[in-house]
C-alpha cells in the first residue's frame, strides 16, 4: 500500500510519522546494523530499503553500523562487501548516510566498558565464574548463579581483571542482575560480557573481553542518536532487555525504542546467513557472488538492478507477520522493469547452421531491426543477414507434435525483421545428429515485397553465420527444486522417512553454460546496461568477459517456466 504522496504505508512508517507530528523527535534517525561475519542477501535488502526508505521519506538520515563485537568471525572482507552492497543498492536514491562511512560497534568499546562499569557500582550487574555451558543451564531453569550477590567491589575487582586479560576465554562473564525467574528468558540475568582472546580486525589485540549484542546494539544505538530501532520480529523477545538497559543506566532522552517487522522468507532459496556458508564452504556454489545465489552480491552479478531489487522490497511490503514470499514475485519485478528499459537483440544459444540455397553467394544485406518497441526514442539498428545463418536447435524437429509452429521438414516459418523460409533438406552426421538445414527463401518477403504479408504461424529469431560473435552464456535458474528447501522440506512434500538436509534439493539444472552465437552489435554491449534476446530472456555481462569472449548471465525468463512445471 502507498499513500497519495507515493511512499509506502506500512505500521513502522506510521509510527515514525506520528512521533514527527507529536514532536517527539527533531528529526528521525535509522540506522542498517549488519554483522560483518558474511555477505549481505535479499533479506538484508529488504531491511536496507526500509530503514534507508524511512530515513529518505521523512526527511531523516540513516547509519550502516557495523556490529563488529565477534572477532573470531568477522573479516574485513566482509566490510568492504557489505559497503559495496549497501552503496550500489541506495545510490542515486537514499544518499542520506552520515558522513558516507559506516560506523562501528568497536568504535564505541570503551564507551560500552565505561557503561558496564556505571552498571556495576549500582549492583546491577555482576561477575559470574559459571561455564557458558552452566550459565545456559541455569537460565533455563530460571536458577540464581552462586555468584548472584558478590559485593559491588569485588565485582569491579574481577571486571577490571577481565578487561586486563587476567583470565582464560570461558572463565568468567558479567551478567546483569535483573529476575532469574522472568518469564521472558532474556531477562534472566543475561551476559553482557564473555572473555575472548582474540585479535580484532580494527581494534587488534587491545580487548580481551567482548560485548554481547544486546549490550552493544542498545547502546550503540542510543550513542549514535538512533530514534527507531527496527530489527526483524525474532529480536522481539529482546525488546525488553533494549529497554531494561536504556533504564537500569538512567540515560537521558530521547531514547531510541525498537520495532520489530517479519524478515524476508523467498520461495526457492535460503536466507540463513550459516546456509549460505555453507554453500560457499562446500563448493555448491562458486562463491558469494555466483549468480544463482541470493545475495546481493549474487543478484547483482546475475543482473538485477538496484531499481528492481528496491521496487521488490517495496512491493512485499512491511508486517509483523511471518510469511513466505514467491519468487515468482522477484522475477515479475525484474520482467516488469526490464521489458520498458532493456535493448533487444538477437542471440542463438544452442545454435544449428542454415543455408539458403537460393540467396545468392556474397550477398549480405543491412535489415532493420527495432532496439526496444517500449520505448520508440530507442530506434532501430542494421543487422546483416547472408546465405548461411544460424538459428535455435529447438526451433527445427523432424517429427513435431500437433501445434509446432517453428521450422519443419516441408514447413515454413518467418525469420524475424527477414524473410520467409522453407525447409527443404536435413543434413545429419554419421550419428544421425542435425548438422545442417537446407532450406528455400522467399525473396519477395522481405518487409515491402510482394508476399510480405503471406501468412505464416512461426516467427524465429537467427544471426548471420558469417557476422556472428562467439560468447559464452550461463543459463542461471532457481538454485533449489522446492519451495522451501529446509530441514522439513520432505516432511511437507509427503515423503516418508526423517526429514532430508536443504542441500539435497540443490537444482542439479541450476547453471547450464552454453556457447552461443550473437548478432556483432552485441560486441559494443555494457556491463551497465541489460539486454533482451529475442524469444529467450534477459541477459547481463558477467564480470569474467573479456575483449576477446563475452561471457553473459540469463538474470531471468522472458515468463514464468517454474508455475507451468507446477500445473504439471
Amino acid at each position: 500500500m502507498t499513500t497519495e504522496t507515493g511512499r509506502p504505508s506500512d505500521f513502522i512508517r506510521d509510527i515514525v510519522a506520528e512521533d514527527l507530528r507529536a514532536g517527539k523527535y527533531k528529526q528521525i534517525r535509522t540506522r542498517f546494523p549488519p554483522e560483518p561475519n558474511g555477505y549481505l542477501h535479499i533479506g538484508h535488502a529488504k531491511s536496507i530499503c526500509l530503514n534507508f526508505g524511512i530515513a529518505r521519506e521523512f526527511g531523516g538520515t540513516c547509519n550502516i553500523r557495523m556490529d563488529d563485537t565477534n572477532p573470531t568471525k568477522e573479516e574485513a572482507e566482509y566490510v568492504r562487501s557489505i559497503m559495496t552492497d549497501v552503496g550500489w543498492l541506495i545510490d542515486g536514491w537514499a544518499d542520506n548516510h552520515v558522513g558516507g562511512a559506516p560506523f562501528y560497534a568497536s568504535d564505541y568499546f570503551d564507551r560500552f566498558y565505561e557503561y558496564a562499569v556505571d552498571l556495576v557500582r549500582i549492583g546491577k550487574a555482576y561477575v559470574c565464574d559459571m561455564t557458558p555451558e552452566e550459565t545456559d543451564a541455569y537460565r533455563r531453569l530460571g536458577k540464581a548463579s552462586a555468584n548472584r550477590d558478590r559485593p559491588v567491589e569485588e565485582n569491579l575487582d574481577l571486571f577490571a581483571r577481565m578487561k586486563a586479560g587476567e583470565f582464560p576465554d570461558g572463565a568468567r562473564t558479567l551478567r546483569a542482575k535483573i529476575d532469574v525467574n522472568a518469564a521472558n528468558v532474556w531477562l534472566r540475568d543475561p551476559v553482557l560480557y564473555r572473555i575472548r582472546h582474540a585479535s580484532h580486525h580494527r581494534t587488534g589485540d587491545k580487548w580481551c573481553i567482548y560485548p554481547m549484542y544486546d549490550w552493544a546494539h542498545t547502546l550503540s544505538d542510543y550513542i549514535e542518536g538512533i530514534t527507531h530501532s527496527i530489527c526483524t520480529l525474532e529480536f522481539e523477545v529482546h525488546r525488553p532487555l533494549y529497554d531494561w538497559i536504556l533504564d537500569a543506566l538512567e540515560l537521558p532522552e530521547p531514547r531510541p525504542h525498537q520495532y520489530e517487522f517479519a524478515r524476508l522468507n523467498l520461495t526457492y532459496s535460503v536466507v540463513s546467513k550459516r546456509k549460505l556458508i555453507q554453500l560457499v564452504n562446500e563448493k555448491l556454489v562458486n562463491d558469494w557472488d555466483d549468480p544463482r545465489m541470493v545475495t546481493i552480491s549474487g543478484l547483482r552479478r546475475r543482473g538485477v538492478t538496484p531499481g528492481a531489487l528496491r521496487t521488490f522490497a517495496y512491493n512485499i511490503g512491511i508486517t509483523k507477520y511471518p510469511s513466505m514470499t514467491d519468487m515468482a514475485l522477484l522475477e515479475h519485478t525484474m520482467r516488469d522493469e526490464f521489458n520498458r528499459t532493456a535493448t533487444r537483440r538477437l542471440a542463438v544459444l544452442r545454435p544449428i547452421k542454415v543455408v539458403l540455397t537460393n540467396y545468392p553467394e556474397g550477398k549480405i544485406e543491412e535489415l532493420d531491426a527495432i532496439n526496444n518497441p517500449e520505448d520508440l526514442n530507442a530506434g532501430t539498428r542494421k543487422i546483416p543477414f547472408g546465405r548461411e545463418l544460424y538459428i535455435e536447435s529447438d526451433d527445427f524437429m523432424e517429427t513435431p507434435p500437433p501445434k509446432y509452429f517453428r521450422l519443419r521438414p516441408g514447413g515454413e516459418v518467418r525469420l524475424k525483421y527477414a524473410y520467409i523460409i522453407k525447409c527443404e533438406e536435413v543434413v545429419k552426421d554419421d550419428a544421425g545428429n542435425v548438422t545442417e538445414l537446407r532450406c528455400s527463401v522467399d525473396l519477395d518477403s522481405k518487409s515491402g515485397g510482394p508476399t510480405a504479408g503471406r501468412k505464416v504461424k512461426g516467427t524465429i529469431h537467427w544471426v548471420s553465420a558469417a557476422h556472428a560473435i562467439n560468447a559464452e552464456v550461463r543459463l542461471c535458474d532457481r538454485l533449489f527444486t522446492v519451495p522451501e528447501p529446509d530441514s522439513a522440506s520432505a516432511e511437507r512434500s509427503g515423503e516418508t522417512g526423517p526429514p532430508r538436509e536443504f542441500k539435497s534439493f540443490i537444482n542439479p539444472n541450476s547453471l547450464e553454460v552454453v556457447n552461443a552465437k550473437c548478432e556483432p552489435a552485441l560486441a559494443d554491449a555494457r556491463s551497465e546496461e541489460r539486454y533482451q534476446f529475442e524469444r529467450l530472456g534477459y541477459f547481463a555481462l558477467d564480470a569474467d568477459s573479456t575483449p576477446e569472449r563475452q561471457v553473459w548471465n540469463r538474470t531471468v525468463t522472458l515468463r514464468d517456466t517454474w508455475a507451468k512445471e507446477g500445473k504439471k
